[in-house]
């Protein structure tokens, strides 16, 4: 081999050395690291509401609610929980909301003899008063499918039936996200819920067709952030442990 040859391939070489020695900036993982904004900082004690949410009911009074058509809820509060007095209808909590996290533990009556379908521990839960979630003991109790536990009432069917035995505490763990409006009334966007029925998910960011309807099809008519509704439907259902997290 000649030395310019020679001279070449070495100098070649060492480059290769060189580069190879060198790091490459998109093989640096501090390239991929995102340091701000830093999350804040929620406190989760065991058995109780996270440091940022509001305690709409905490087992001693009703201070954040009202009756269906104003004044003091007249529902019963004893041993930490709020129990339907039927007949008095329903209450609302007094402040507004549209995005939440909301969380919700509820019972059913230990006497079903007589009580079947529909008639058996119904009550509900209503997002911005007009989106029902259903409540009630769907544990061997047949019914409609999209009117037992953990349906979007008339509209969307549970995954699977996660109920409990009637007398035996249940949860709802929700994630709703409200509709959205245009100035005119139109509908931008449609309203969507994903629960959790005792840790098993019922509904999956399902999408709603528009306001609960006992009779005929859902629609949308334009409304803002609302206060969360609780249904008197003629049984003696008890809630403890709600809060929620605005979004």
């Amino acid at each position: 081999m000649s030395k310019p040859i020679l001279m070449a391939a070495c100098l070649l070489a060492a480059g290769s050395a060189f580069a190879q020695a060198q790091p490459d900036p998109s093989r640096d993982p501090a390239k991929t690291e995102v340091w701000k904004p830093v999350p804040a900082s929620v406190a989760t004690p065991e058995h109780a509401a996270p440091s940022d949410a509001v305690v709409l009911f905490g087992g001693k009074d009703l201070s954040a609610w009202e009756g269906e058509q104003g004044g003091d809820a007249p529902w019963t509060v004893a041993d930490g929980a709020v129990t339907v007095v039927p007949g008095s209808k329903g209450i609302r909590t007094r402040q507004r909301f549209c995005d939440i996290q909301l969380h919700v533990e509820w019972r059913t009556p230990t006497e079903t003899k007589g009580f079947d379908g529909q008639h058996r521990g119904n009550s509900g839960i209503f997002l911005q008063e007009v989106y029902e979630l259903q409540v009630l003991d769907s544990y061997n109790n047949p019914t409609y499918a999209n009117g037992q536990a953990a349906s979007i009432y008339k509209q969307a069917i549970p995954l699977v039936n996660a109920s409990r035995a009637p007398g035996q505490w249940q949860a709802y763990d929700i994630i709703w996200k409200a509709p959205r409006f245009s100035e005119g009334g139109g509908l931008l966007s449609p309203a969507r819920i994903t629960v959790l029925h005792n840790g098993v998910l019922v509904q999956n960011d399902t999408v709603l067709s528009g306001k609960t309807e006992y009779i005929g099809a859902p629609s949308y008519p334009p409304h803002g952030c609302a206060p969360i509704y609780l249904q008197d439907h003629d049984s003696k259902v008890s809630y403890r442990n709600i809060w929620v997290r605005e979004l």
